[in-house]
């Protein structure tokens, strides 16, 4: 992991909890003072990746006055839109057939995106889409924006590209832990001694296949963005190995100090896997009831109209047979 020590995701992207939160909120509390100042919070953005919000139609005491009614989400209103894209964006990924490391840039930027931005100001179904165009460029993964849009009903490639623009601000290198984990799994191989054709390589295979899934659910929370892709990795294989039980895990961690220098020690590393592993027990998944709700609110702040509303309907109801075999495997609703 040398590389990613010098690295600007460890040097910029790294952060504590406080910072997470102070974060948000601050994006919260500006996206309030924009809708209480022009009863809209939608901001625009052009081909060249210029942000701009939209020009009140009337005065601001009249815009204020008309849009009284609408309410603001809360923080933890904001974290349930983030928490169904994120979700929205590994299926998707799943849907085109693209490797995991850039189902984990996109994420990582999608996470870095909303770090800036509340989800008032900027749709999360055109931010979602955009990480994952820049994702399958950066990863040599290359998807056309025409393409990546049938995923999403409005199927504006557009956007896509124009949102792409701001996305370059958030570093275009990123380091997934399922790097880390194949990395460890070579380093487990020399630790158990395999030969070819000995069992115990295909049983740390399997622990590598397991440990991935163990990242998919780590990378749904905020762990990427506090702790380094290597103790993600570990957090991930140890999980794996609880149950599969392909070696003395204990045994392995206590080798890596014996042989590496570490800036951390024993008992520390031990503290950050558990904090790991309590992000991923306390994730939940937000109920498509409390997404409805949200949804309603989250339209009212962006000001679209009853009849925005029935174009995307009667686009929804297009004939079936209108989608290609692909569209028809990647295209999902957006939760909001």
């Amino acid at each position: 992991m040398a590389d990613f020590m010098t690295s600007t995701q460890r040097a910029k992207w790294i952060f504590t909890s406080q910072d997470l939160i102070m974060k948000h909120r601050e994006a919260n509390q500006r996206a309030r003072q924009i809708l209480g100042e022009y009863g809209t919070t939608l901001m625009e953005v052009d081909g060249n990746g210029s942000l701009s919000y939209p020009e009140p139609r009337n005065t601001t005491k009249d815009n204020a006055e008309k849009h009284s009614g609408t309410k603001p989400l809360s923080i933890e209103q904001e974290k349930c839109v983030r928490a169904s894209y994120e979700i929205l964006v590994q299926n998707i990924c799943k849907g085109f057939n693209l490797p995991r490391k850039v189902k984990a840039t996109a994420l990582i930027f999608f996470k870095r995106f909303y770090l800036k931005w509340s989800v008032m100001e900027h749709q999360p179904k055109h931010i979602m889409l955009a990480c994952i165009y820049a994702a399958c460029k950066i990863e040599e993964n290359y998807v056309s924006a025409e393409e990546l849009s049938k995923a999403e009903v409005s199927r504006d490639h557009q956007m896509i590209l124009n949102y792409e623009m701001i996305s370059l601000e958030f570093d275009l290198i990123v380091y997934a832990p399922y790097r880390s984990v194949e990395g460890f799994i070579n380093d487990m191989e020399e630790f158990c001694n395999c030969y070819v054709g000995d069992d115990q390589l295909q049983r740390l295979k399997t622990l590598q296949e397991k440990a991935d899934l163990e990242v998919d659910k780590i990378m749904l929370t905020d762990a990427s963005l506090l702790f380094p892709p290597g103790q993600l990795a570990l957090a991930a294989l140890r999980n794996a190995n609880a149950v599969h039980k392909v070696i003395d895990f204990d045994s392995y961690l206590t080798s890596i100090f014996s042989r590496q220098s570490s800036m951390h020690t024993m008992s520390e590393l031990s503290e950050s896997l558990n904090s790991i592993d309590d992000w991923v027990s306390k994730y939940e998944c937000p109920s498509d009831k409390e997404l409805k709700y949200i949804g309603r609110k989250l339209k009212s702040c962006w000001g679209l109209s009853s009849h925005d509303e029935r174009k995307k309907r009667e686009k929804k109801s297009k004939p079936k047979s209108e989608k290609s075999s692909k569209e028809a495997q990647s295209s999902m609703a957006s939760p909001v």
